[in-house]
């Protein structure tokens, strides 16, 4: 029998945003709103927000891809 175990994705704060990526929290909603950095879901009626910590994830790697030119 094939199972197959599927975990909900990890969803990140605007703190463990902050600590993962070499930006500021103004910074972060200008690029939000330009398109060029993921956006947050809201949680709990929209009173929170959380980033899907593969989408993060996905934005760091293709920053160093740039830069390595890959």
């Amino acid at each position: 029998m094939n199972e197959t175990i599927r975990t909900a994705p990890r969803l990140l704060r605007l703190p463990e945003v902050l600590a993962r990526v070499p930006l500021k929290k103004p910074t972060i909603y200008r690029a939000i709103r330009a398109g060029k950095f993921p956006a947050p879901c809201k949680l709990l009626g929209g009173r929170a927000s959380a980033w899907d910590e593969a989408e993060i994830g996905a934005w760091i790697a293709s920053r160093l891809a740039e830069r390595t030119g890959r």
